[in-house]
């Protein structure tokens, strides 16, 4: 009998992925094994119990070939696009993506003589006539960082398909549970699964998903740049993962009730979610996922100095970077998430200064709605 995906994560792949019988995955804390049969080697190579449990659950979650688990999600990332693209190769690449990976497209990967070419994920009409015979990759977002923007993603896999390009995709804000990437078409699904994947803030890790000569050319990539995650971050990461299921449908939940209780009020002058029906891209999510994550982001009838008093008036989120943990994270992406693009490149990408982001934990709604709620009433009786 096969059961659904949430049981999988549970309880692993077979009764006979317990190990001497321990109900939970056993923290194997030693960085090298004595040669023999099953093949397991050294830490570095990915090859651990620890590494190659997560490598199952996560390629069953995404209905992939294989993955691997990798030190963080920038590793994730860069492994891929490394193993994928050589100098003198260019690459079409969404724009207003994650500030980190727009750095390291437009600095690291131009010092090794690789192209990108940013597109709008709006347009695709207009896609072919980027093409260089030296193409060879396509990188999206899921749910783009910060402004929510949903690229038409079965178009992109098509051509890329039809063009013969190696499709990525930054699965990180929809989550393997409201998308799968990997089942959907895409080449690669790449994570930080330092967010949502494991769920409570407490370690940095990444995955590579998808097709298995890719993931296994990413893992050589991978295995080079030293960037594999220890045994205790493996366990913590596995025990996050048995409770996504439960987590993702709050943040669901509380993300569309939150967004649209600042939608409607007077002082919020926008809101970037997928799940509202005033979103450009609202029937497009409604599609293709599950459900819209626990993203948001939005700006006030106010400037900077507003924006950063309303952040510190509020009493739930914890004003930190990061996001896609149990607690509430709020923040402004021009000092975190893109802090590393100049004033330019932000305005360019339609990140204002004063846009607030929001990863909505799961908390009681109405507690979070609460908050909110006597934060703006607040900021209304401080601006009169």
């Amino acid at each position: 009998m096969t059961f659904s995906r949430a049981t999988r994560l549970i309880h692993g792949q077979a009764n006979e992925d317990r190990i001497h019988g321990a109900v939970k995955m056993p923290i194997f804390q030693s960085a090298m094994y004595e040669h023999g049969p099953g093949g397991l080697r050294y830490i570095r190579l990915n090859n651990t119990p620890n590494q190659q449990s997560l490598n199952h659950k996560l390629a069953m979650l995404e209905g992939a070939e294989e993955a691997v688990v990798t030190g963080s999600g920038m590793a994730a990332i860069s492994s891929a696009l490394l193993s994928v693209l050589k100098p003198g190769d260019h690459m079409l690449a969404q724009d207003g993506m994650y500030g980190g990976t727009f750095s390291f497209a437009t600095n690291m990967l131009r010092d090794y003589g690789i192209t990108v070419q940013f597109f709008d994920a709006d347009s695709p009409e207009i896609w072919g006539s980027l093409l260089r015979p030296e193409t060879r990759a396509l990188y999206v977002e899921s749910i783009t960082n910060p402004l929510m923007k949903v690229c038409d993603l079965e178009r992109a896999v098509g051509f890329a398909r039809q063009h013969n390009l190696v499709s990525l995709i930054d699965n990180t804000f929809a989550s393997p549970v409201n998308f799968r990437a990997a089942e959907f078409g895409f080449d690669l699904s790449l994570h930080s699964a330092t967010k949502y994947l494991n769920g409570h803030s407490d370690i940095v890790a990444g995955a590579i998903v998808g097709r298995g000569d890719l993931v296994r050319r990413a893992e050589k990539m991978l295995r080079s740049l030293g960037g594999s995650l220890d045994p205790h971050a493996c366990f913590l990461l596995d025990r996050g993962l048995q409770t996504l299921f439960l987590r993702i449908e709050r943040h669901n939940e509380n993300a569309e009730r939150l967004a649209k209780f600042l939608q409607g009020h007077s002082l919020v002058s926008k809101v970037n979610y997928p799940g509202l029906s005033s979103h450009p891209r609202h029937a497009r999510a409604k599609q293709l996922f599950s459900g819209s994550g626990g993203m948001i982001s939005f700006e006030l009838h106010t400037d900077v100095d507003g924006a950063d008093r309303f952040i510190d008036l509020l009493q739930i989120p914890i004003y930190a970077p990061s996001l896609g943990g149990v607690e509430s994270l709020v923040t402004r992406p021009a000092i975190s998430s893109h802090a590393s693009l100049s004033p330019s490149e932000r305005r360019h990408f339609g990140i204002a200064d004063s846009l607030v982001r929001v990863s909505v934990g799961i908390e009681p709604a109405d507690d979070l709605i609460a908050d909110f709620a006597q934060t703006l009433e607040s900021i209304e009786r401080l601006a009169a």
